[in-house]
């Protein structure tokens, strides 16, 4: 019986496209041939996009990687930074570990209630922010945010989830009341989840002044881009269906007055086991 390292390069390469990114950059540690097996350009082609429009977009942002186009670096390049595509209103990147897809939809590409309202809502170019713009909040009490992604722009056969992406800086209002988010096929079942966006808030009441409806409720993560992050909740794309993804944000209940709120968007990546 012939072993798998006696195979010839091309029939290694073959195996590696079967797997993961991940996979391949272990397996080319087992010799020689896995590591040259590795580099073909028909094991990174796999883990590739197939919309043009996406490779193309890399390439202009890359200029280096017109002259030396090799899948493993442009796969490397679409996984080491999200790529601005859109005109500017959504990011695209590929998940390093699986070569799934990622999108983060600015705050430019969704439907914000009041945004048109100087007294509500203004935009400011941020520096530390992917996109040119982000929307901030000056003072509003009825909060409503509302995104829609496509499954078929979405890796098939993956579970996702969404993210609030935003900041609060000395915020108004988020430490006293909670906001609903919720996450969905539109038209279908959606699931819903209740938190605080304030990540200061104590999860414990620690005097009378406390609202105790905050008590115990998710808050927002650190990113590493130093942007906060909440997870609305999750679907499975089984690449069949040709659906909408409904992602919204709402607090239209309490009547409490919000400011200091910047939304930078939301960002739907596949799940990844810990």
């Amino acid at each position: 019986m012939t072993e798998l390292g006696e195979l010839p390069e091309g029939c290694i390469a073959v195996i590696l496209s079967r797997t993961t990114p991940l996979d391949v950059g272990r397996l080319s540690l087992v010799s020689t041939t896995f590591n040259s097996a590795a580099k073909f350009n028909d094991v990174w082609n796999r883990f590739l996009p197939s919309d043009p429009h996406l490779i193309s977009s890399t390439i202009s942002q890359c200029p280096s990687l017109a002259n030396n186009p090799s899948k493993k670096a442009l796969f490397l390049a679409m996984s080491d930074s999200p790529i601005i595509i859109d005109n500017g209103r959504k990011s695209f990147q590929l998940e390093r570990k699986s070569g799934k897809k990622c999108y983060m939809l600015s705050a430019r590409s969704l439907t914000i209630a009041g945004i048109d309202d100087i007294y509500s809502w203004y935009w400011t170019d941020t520096p530390d922010s992917r996109f040119t713009e982000v929307a901030n909040i000056r003072f509003l009490r009825w909060l409503e945010i509302r995104g829609m992604i496509n499954t078929t722009s979405l890796s098939p056969n993956t579970q996702y989830a969404a993210y609030l992406v935003f900041k609060t800086i000395h915020a108004y209002g988020f430490d006293k009341c909670p906001v609903v988010l919720s996450v969905g096929v539109e038209g279908g079942h959606i699931d819903t989840k209740i938190v605080c966006l304030d990540p200061n808030v104590q999860r414990r009441p620690s005097n009378r002044r406390f609202n105790h409806t905050l008590v115990g409720l998710p808050r927002p993560s650190v990113r590493s881009d130093g942007w906060l992050e909440i997870e609305m909740g999750e679907f499975f794309n089984s690449g069949i269906e040709d659906e909408n993804i409904q992602m919204n944000v709402i607090e239209i209940m309490s009547g409490m007055m919000k400011a200091s709120f910047s939304l930078e968007g939301i960002e739907v990546r596949p799940k990844v086991d810990n």
